[in-house]
């Protein structure tokens, strides 16, 4: 019977994640699957090593190592920043290893601890970026800040893993002449790449297509940036709060299921970093959970009100998935949706007991 090396099986398994991904034709998407790919290469090579140990593979190895975080990084950075012009400076670091790995013979340049401090960077980098609240995930729908967040987590934590694994084999050149060197690149990729893979995707996922369909509900196009941004430095706390409880009434803006914090900025022509740090401090909570509770109280309208299904319910309302609809109204209420209905169903009074658990989100 034949046997496939494993590195070529999660090859396959990233094959079909990239073929997902290209399915979906959506151009916030290219950046991960130009990860993944990067990924589905990284892996073959691996495989190629344990199977036929030919000079071009090691030569080509480090090359695609170096160039897994930055990668990584881009498919990144949509969610909190417009693109940069200076993105291929990303890509320096791996120019250099090729010009190492090409000399490698020659002076034996230290690749091994070149690579750790690249993934280190990188994967420090996304953890901060995990960390700092909503700005980081300007681009991201707010009903998938979470999911985002605990994305680059993971990417981060998982970057730092091969960072230290490179340790590892630097430490085996040096103690052991790297013969157990192909063995842990081999294990550490199989187990680390696939993970990684997924997460860069969940962070490609949680971005809604540039140009929406679904995003001309409000007014049909969105509002340019006024001079507020020019002139927002001493802009007063409670005027933004109550510039964003008037749009959510009036305009319900919260049930675009794209809805953006960089979006939201640009409707009320302020700042995103001055709305997240007005709802900060003010409410103790951040914009993601603010606009998901405008949405809760609206599904519990719906499902205390009428006999429409959750599923219907959660999209009228702007949630994106069900997890995050169940996981939110979880967190407001203390229930799910189907014991709310339930409760609600039992007693007249039950729809007013449910909504005392959501006031005005902006006045809790």
């Amino acid at each position: 019977m034949l046997a496939i090396p494993l590195p070529f099986v999660i090859a396959l398994l990233l094959v079909i994640l990239l073929i997902r991904v290209l399915a979906q034709r959506e151009a916030n998407l290219r950046p991960v699957a130009g990860f993944i790919s990067v990924c589905i290469l990284l892996v073959t090579l691996v495989g190629l090593r344990w199977s036929v140990d030919l000079r071009m593979v090691r030569f080509f190895q480090p090359v695609v190592a170096a160039l897994l975080p930055s990668t990584a990084w881009l498919s990144f950075s949509k969610l909190g920043q417009s693109p940069s012009k200076r993105r291929w400076l990303h890509f320096f670091p791996a120019a250099v290893i090729v010009v190492l790995s090409a000399t490698w013979e020659r002076w034996h340049p230290p690749i091994d601890l070149l690579l750790p401090v690249l993934y280190f960077a990188y994967g420090t980098s996304l953890i901060h970026r995990s960390y700092g609240g909503t700005n980081g995930f300007e681009w991201t729908r707010l009903s998938d800040v979470a999911n985002a967040r605990r994305a680059a987590l993971s990417a981060g934590w998982l970057l730092l893993f091969s960072g230290a694994v490179d340790l590892v084999i630097a430490a085996d050149f040096l103690l052991y002449q790297g013969s157990h060197a192909v063995s842990i690149v081999g294990i550490a990729n199989v187990i680390t790449l696939p993970f990684l893979a997924y997460a860069i995707a969940v962070l490609g996922w949680s971005v809604p297509q540039t140009q929406s369909s679904n995003q001309t509900w409000v007014d049909g196009q969105d509002e340019q940036p006024s001079n507020h941004e020019t002139a927002s430095a001493g802009q007063d706390d409670a005027r933004i709060i109550t510039a964003i409880e008037t749009i959510m009434r009036d305009k319900h803006l919260f049930r675009d299921p794209d809805l953006t914090l960089n979006r939201l900025s640009r409707k009320l022509g302020i700042p995103s970093r001055q709305i997240s740090g007005a709802v900060n401090r003010t409410l103790g909570r951040n914009i993601s959970q603010v606009v998901n509770e405008y949405r809760i109280r609206e599904a519990q309208h719906l499902l205390s009100e009428t006999d429409r299904s959750i599923t219907a319910v959660m999209f009228d309302c702007g949630f994106y998935t069900k997890s995050n609809f169940n996981r939110e109204f979880v967190r407001v209420t203390g229930m799910t949706p189907s014991d709310h209905r339930r409760s609600a169903g039992r007693s007249n009074a039950g729809y007013s007991a449910g909504m005392a658990l959501v006031k005005n989100p902006l006045t809790r």
